[in-house]
């Protein structure tokens, strides 16, 4: 039964991806409630259905109060039928419908839309750029994926749960009274005017409330996760004291918008109380007061005050289920604020695979700023060979890495092209681009997952014997085997911890090394990719290098003058632009600025730094 209603969705179904979600509330709780559909228009009637018996059954024991003032063996030869009838229906088809109903609820839609949502977020951000990534805290986004769906879940929920269920129980209190005596139903409808004032009143502020405290929460987790992300870096400094401050003022921001919020629920409970002594006087009152005129009977004053109480038990808790709502809703709309943000950097409608047979590459008056008109690469034009070897050197901020990121189409050019054997790169599609290079990276990051899970990312279908070679290669075999986490892993089943930092500087380089390695891209980028290796273990894999370089388009970037030295080409950027290129003997013998970096070295390294 239970796996019965928890498949009725499957929250992982397929759905048309948009690159531009909607970005107001409604319209993008009715995107994701697509699949839903069937089941929201059965909850909302199953809710009608209870709330409907829960009436009845209290005007049921009104009618009973009136039958229990005769006699009582006229009363059982009489109305015996209907009362065991009444009976069994307490007992058997109440419970029954009260059963499908929460199992609609809680076992169809509360597990599932919580988890469609996260998937299709999840999804959806793991589609943007780098850049956008660059642009805001990874804990913070992490935050929304998390928060926003259970929200959503949870507003969703309170529909059917509370609001559907209470406006069908008022419209059911509202029949019974005008049935028994139409005056008892205007105490009715004066408190349901007050109430609705009340609602109003709570909503409009609660609403806002709910997103300024779900904001300041996150934030609180971007600073936190921020610290412990860079916790390395917190107690090289010895700036544990500066955290606590720079956490304390996020904490601190999100304890005043949560006494904002609190102090709304304050004001509505205590208008509460007043406004449900109204209703249990009004209507209980008038109601003695037509018995006492001989215009009611027992029965009804009993069904009205039964009546009235259950209103009065309900009140505060639809007075909540209301406010959790839309304070539910406040903490989609801050989730929104990320997971509904359009993505910019897409593939083209008829972008098509890319086809490289011979791997040139060609720079066509290239230029990027980051869209602050200086910094980053102007007007760059080049063509590379295909299985050359380019050697890249500057200053920081010359541009090397923005070639690198443009090349891999972390960012589209503000002007100008990259063909890669004749293909702009734009026209492609983004997975046939990045797995058509291998990148080594100077800050070698690992996933916090095993070793062979890091290795084989470079290429999943990889045998065993594949990847082990890749490592030897890497010269990381012995020291994988070596390896052992907390949880006693070992060897290549052990992880590595968050960025791999359970492993040394030179041990993730290595591993990085070996899982681009396997990958064996037909084009190659280095980014510094022997800077974390001591000069000992940098010769022993120095061949492994030129190796993986063979029969490869390759771009290094480096300062180590045992990479650049050997490179087809030097190009030397500055300002933006290739100021300098050709093989090391003519930049030497040019005397210009890599003659200058050469005359600076300094330990294997070219000092660029000191050119400046």
């Amino acid at each position: 039964m239970f796996r019965f209603f928890e498949n009725l969705v499957d929250p992982y179904c397929d759905y048309s991806e948009s690159d531009r979600p909607p970005t107001r509330l409604w319209p993008f709780m009715r995107l994701y409630s697509v699949p839903f559909k069937s089941v929201f228009i059965l909850a909302a009637l199953m809710s009608v259905v209870v709330a409907s018996i829960e009436v009845g059954l209290i005007y049921y024991m009104g009618r009973v109060v009136d039958l229990l003032s005769g006699d009582p063996a006229e009363v059982w030869q009489t109305y015996g039928w209907e009362l065991i009838t009444l009976a069994l229906f307490i007992l058997l088809v109440r419970p029954a419908l009260q059963l499908f109903d929460v199992l609609l609820l809680n076992n169809t839609i509360l597990p599932n839309f919580g988890t469609l949502i996260r998937w299709r977020a999840h999804k959806h951000v793991l589609r943007q750029s780098v850049g956008w990534f660059e642009n805001d805290f990874a804990g913070r986004i992490a935050n929304r994926i998390m928060q926003t769906p259970p929200a959503a879940g949870e507003a969703v929920f309170q529909v059917f749960d509370a609001i559907t269920f209470s406006l069908a129980y008022m419209a059911g209190a509202a029949v019974l009274l005008w049935a028994a005596d139409p005056r008892l139903i205007l105490p009715l409808l004066v408190w349901l005017f007050l109430y609705g004032l009340l609602i109003a009143w709570t909503v409009k502020r609660v609403g806002p409330a709910s997103k300024e405290a779900s904001d300041a929460r996150s934030t609180v987790t971007g600073r936190v996760v921020d610290s412990y992300s860079n916790i390395h870096s917190v107690k090289m400094f010895a700036h544990h004291n500066r955290e606590l401050t720079f956490a304390k003022e996020a904490i601190e921001k999100s304890r005043q918008t949560f006494q904002v919020e609190m102090r709304i629920y304050t004001i509505m409970d205590a208008s509460l109380v007043t406004l449900n002594g109204l209703l249990i006087v009004g209507v209980v009152g008038w109601g003695i007061a037509l018995w006492m005129q001989g215009s009611a009977s027992v029965g009804i004053v009993a069904a009205a005050t039964a009546l009235t109480l259950r209103l009065n038990a309900m009140t505060g808790w639809i007075m909540w289920a209301l406010t959790s709502f839309f304070r539910q809703l406040g903490v989609v709309a801050e989730g929104m604020e990320t997971i509904a943000q359009p993505i910019d950097l897409v593939d083209a409608a008829n972008a098509a695979p890319l086809r490289l047979s011979q791997g040139k590459i060609e720079l066509q008056n290239l230029s990027h700023h980051y869209g602050r008109g200086a910094g980053g690469l102007d007007r760059i034009s080049l063509d590379i060979k295909p299985g050359e070897k380019i050697g890249l050197i500057g200053r920081s901020g010359a541009g090397k890495s923005t070639l690198v990121k443009l090349l891999l189409r972390f960012y589209d050019a503000e002007s100008g092209q990259i063909l890669i054997d004749g293909q702009d790169i734009r026209g492609v599609t983004q997975d046939s681009l990045r797995s058509n290079i291998g990148m080594v990276q100077q800050d070698s990051s690992l996933l916090h997952r095993s070793v062979r899970d890091n290795l084989l990312y470079g290429r999943p279908e990889a045998t065993e014997e594949q990847m082990i070679a890749a490592a030897k290669q890497a010269e990381a075999h012995d020291f994988i085997l070596d390896l052992e986490d907390p949880q006693g892993r070992t060897g290549y089943d052990a992880h590595v911890g968050e960025r791999g930092v359970k492993l040394s500087g030179g041990q993730r380089q290595r591993v990085t090394l070996a899982r681009v390695i396997l990958k064996d891209a037909p084009i190659l980028l280095l980014d510094e990719a022997t800077s974390a290796l001591d000069s000992e273990v940098e010769a022993a894999i120095q061949g492994t290098l030129y190796g993986m370089m063979e029969g490869k388009t390759v771009i290094a970037i480096a300062h180590r003058l045992s990479t650049i030295a050997q490179m087809d080409r030097i190009l030397v950027l500055d300002g933006g632009h290739i100021v300098e290129e050709g093989s090391h003997q003519q930049l030497l013998e040019a005397k210009g600025l890599y003659a200058q970096f050469w005359a600076r070295q300094s330990g294997g390294f070219l000092n660029i730094e000191a050119a400046e």
